[in-house]
């Protein structure tokens, strides 16, 4: 999995004042969970942009105040009305231990119901997966080539070494439904079939 720097710097005080002062710096407060204690920090927007604007998902080179940690982004918190962060949870990482994650899914090929006037639905655009942070993807791929109509793909289908994946294993990931213009033209063609197979009477003369 790809990774990214993100620069914080340590909070000396705490509280809702301080939290609204660092917004108004168009900061935001932030907490890294998973080491002995938790460690407060403030990050920039101008940091962040690069991890909330984006489908992607990455591992975090967190530098606060020059001690550089392995970590996740958990959770975030926004504004319900204006496009501001209130708070970020981070998680630390190692190498030895699995983390959980929700990594982006990847639709590959092109689904042979298609042809016929099916339409691809993607259910799940993301899977919650545990790993090793050495084992995690940048994306889970789907080839679904082979998918006709009224045919799935779930979570159960998939097997990806070195990844357990957390989802309902019969949850659908991507399906191939069939279109009301499909379902027309296939009326139609049945109705046709039906006319071609009946016999017409002929006409008798008293």
């Amino acid at each position: 999995m790809k990774s990214v720097v993100i620069k914080g710097e340590l909070r000396t005080s705490l509280g809702k004042k301080d939290s609204k002062k660092l917004r108004a710096e168009e900061k935001a407060p932030a907490v890294l969970y998973g080491g002995e204690q938790p460690i407060h920090f403030a990050v920039s927007f101008s940091e962040l942009r690069q991890l909330v604007y984006t489908p992607s998902v990455y591992l975090i080179d967190l530098d606060i105040d020059g001690t550089v940690y392995k970590a996740i982004m958990q959770d975030i918190q926004w504004h319900p009305v204006d496009e501001i962060v209130l708070h970020v949870d981070f998680l630390a990482i190692s190498n030895d231990k699995p983390v959980k994650i929700a990594v982006p899914v990847k639709i590959q090929g092109y689904a042979k119901g298609l042809r016929k006037g099916g339409k691809l639905n993607t259910t799940l655009r993301r899977l919650s997966v545990k790993a090793l942070a050495a084992n995690l993807p940048d994306t889970i791929d789907i080839d679904v080539s082979d998918l006709d109509i009224a045919q799935s793909i779930k979570v159960g289908d998939l097997n990806i070494d070195g990844i357990e994946l957390l989802d309902q294993k019969s949850n659908v990931v991507v399906s191939v439904g069939i279109t009301r213009a499909a379902k027309s033209a296939a009326g139609a063609a049945g109705d046709e079939d039906d006319d071609e197979g009946e016999e017409t009477p002929e006409s008798t003369e008293e």
